[in-house]
């Protein structure tokens, strides 16, 4: 017997499918309803909803007290401690001191003969006291250091002359080169 290829037409025997319903008329199948209690409730009472747990809840010692703690020593009283940079030397220091604006300020001021407020004068005091004892450490005395302005400035017109004449000959060796 030859072998026969099986037909795909459904005849009136054949199980027939479920006509096609529209997308809004189906209805599905909702998710089952859980039974008993809640995961955690022992530990979550706010999620319980009970009224016995949140009164509970608000007396539980384990929360402890909102009241605020002093944490120092009665007869000891914090003070901030400041952040300072490396430590600098006497001569940076000092070097410092004498470039303040502030400072130069005021010995202008007190150059043009204006009066100086209270403030202005203690402060004014305090950093030329400490100029003061910082060169003494370091031994520089004010007639040294007139002797080092008298050295930077140049005496006469002659000695400013002379040296543009050596810097011009300076200059025209370089371009001959």
């Amino acid at each position: 017997m030859s072998h026969s290829k099986k037909s795909r037409k459904a005849n009136e025997n054949a199980p027939k499918l479920a006509p096609r319903t529209k997308k809004n008329e189906r209805v599905l199948a909702g998710k089952k309803k859980d039974t008993g209690n809640k995961a955690g409730s022992r530990h979550n009472a706010n999620l319980v909803g009970s009224p016995k747990s949140s009164v509970a809840q608000k007396k539980d010692p384990r929360h402890g007290s909102k009241k605020a703690v002093r944490l120092d020593l009665p007869g000891q009283a914090i003070t901030p401690k400041k952040e300072k940079g490396p430590k600098l030397t006497d001569e940076q220091r000092l070097l410092k001191l004498e470039d303040d604006p502030r400072l130069n300020q005021l010995l202008d001021m007190l150059e043009e003969g204006k009066e100086l407020n209270e403030e202005d004068q203690k402060w004014l005091n305090k950093q030329l006291n400490t100029i003061e004892a910082l060169m003494e450490r370091l031994g520089i005395t004010e007639e040294d250091d007139l002797e080092h302005v008298m050295k930077t400035t140049v005496a006469s017109d002659d000695d400013l002359l002379d040296k543009f004449e050596s810097g011009s000959d300076l200059l025209k060796d370089y371009q001959d080169k």
